[in-house]
C-alpha cells in the first residue's frame, strides 16, 4: 500500500516538476534550448511566487538599455567567465542575447563551469519582442 501511495504521488507531481525544468533534451555542450513561449511562461510564474528562475543578458550594456526582459541581470558575454560567481547555481538560469548565438555561447561556458540548471532562449529577445512580451527600458 505504502508503495502505491508513493507511486501516486510521484504521477501527481510530475506536472509540478515539469514547469520548473526545460522542456527539451539537453544539447551535446550541456544545456537546454527553451523556445520563447517556455521561458516567458517561466518568466511570468517568477513574477507572482518564488520559484527560482534567473534571467542573464548576455549582450553588451548598450543593448541592455535598449531593452530587456524586466529583472533580467546583465553579464555581457565578453566579461562572464570573470563573474561566475554572481550566478547562482541553485536557480533554474534562462540566457539571452539578440538572437540566439552569443546565449548559446554563454550557455556553453556555465555548462563547463558546473551549472546544470541552464537554457538558452532560442530567438533572444528579437523573438521575446515578436511575440509582444514586454520589455523594460
Amino acid at each position: 500500500m505504502k508503495k502505491l501511495g508513493l507511486s501516486l504521488m510521484a504521477l501527481l507531481m510530475l506536472p509540478l516538476m515539469a514547469t520548473a525544468c526545460g522542456v527539451g533534451p539537453q544539447t551535446a555542450d550541456g544545456y537546454e534550448d527553451a523556445p520563447i513561449t517556455h521561458a516567458y511562461q517561466h518568466w511570468q510564474q517568477g513574477k507572482t511566487s518564488s520559484i527560482p528562475f534567473m534571467f542573464l543578458d548576455v549582450r553588451t550594456p548598450e543593448e541592455y538599455a535598449e531593452g530587456h526582459i524586466k529583472g533580467a541581470i546583465l553579464i555581457p558575454v565578453q566579461t562572464l567567465a570573470e563573474h561566475l560567481s554572481e550566478i547562482p547555481k541553485n536557480k533554474q538560469v534562462y540566457v539571452y542575447c539578440h538572437s540566439g548565438v552569443r546565449s548559446a555561447r554563454a550557455s556553453t561556458m556555465l555548462a563547463k563551469h558546473g551549472f546544470t540548471n541552464i537554457e538558452n532562449v532560442v530567438g533572444g529577445i528579437v523573438a521575446w519582442k515578436k511575440s509582444s512580451y514586454p520589455v523594460e527600458k
